[in-house]
């Protein structure tokens, strides 16, 4: 089970509005306490009203009426895309709108605080998500199909690089989409961000399923 799922799980559990004992919620989806105390943890921080302290319980203070967490990523894709297109807009109040929306937004994904420490904690100016839109077809397809794909890549020191890459998942952090893909240039799992990718296309060839490359693999690796 992905974390984002999990996150998803939890917060159906707490909806009932009774106290949860952490250990109980380990127990129900199979995973250490230790993991469900760094998820509460993720969940409060990220503005879900969850209420609790280890050893005690933990509940929803309030309704979770609408959250990310039960949205898939392609609804996120579509929302986000449409938020871009009405703050491009003529009317400054529907522009407003969308910016407040987007940040509504952001806040409410507990996924906007994974993000690997090297991309930070800032708040990325909203249009640069539209960048990487073009892509997020071929993308898809790609990690059904397990399809090697050749990209050019902007990194954040302006650093311009061509290679080839296995795409295994993508998350979504807010106003930011990643890609984490097993690059071949550099023999390791790298996260990329789609509004930096300056080319992306299909090679035409798969790739195989290798032990120590695989999105089991790079999820074990970031804990």
């Amino acid at each position: 089970m992905r974390r984002s799922e999990r996150l998803a799980e939890i917060v159906e559990i707490l909806r009932d509005g009774r106290l949860h004992r952490a250990q109980d919620i380990a127990e129900t989806l199979e995973v250490s306490l230790r993991t469900i105390y760094r998820d509460l943890d993720t969940l409060i921080a990220t503005g879900i009203p969850v209420e609790g302290a280890r050893g005690l319980g933990y509940m929803l203070r309030e309704p979770v009426l609408f959250s990310s967490l039960n949205l898939s990523l392609a609804e996120l894709e579509a929302l986000h895309l449409g938020m871009a297109i009405v703050a491009e807009a003529a009317d400054p109040e529907l522009q407003d709108a969308a910016q407040s929306l987007a940040r509504k937004v952001s806040q409410a994904a507990p996924m906007a605080r994974e993000a690997p420490p090297r991309w930070g904690h800032g708040v990325y100016p909203f249009h640069r998500a539209q960048a990487g839109f073009p892509h997020m077809p071929l993308l898809r397809r790609a990690i059904r199909g397990r399809e090697v794909l050749r990209i050019t890549y902007r990194a954040l020191d302006g650093t311009v690089s061509t290679r080839e890459i296995h795409p295994l998942q993508m998350e979504y952090w807010g106003p930011v989409w990643t890609l984490s893909a097993w690059c071949t240039l550099r023999g390791a799992f790298r996260v990329f961000r789609t509004d930096r990718l300056e080319a992306c296309r299909g090679t035409g060839a798969t790739f195989a399923v290798t032990p120590g490359q695989e999105l089991a693999d790079y999820l074990a690796s970031i804990g």
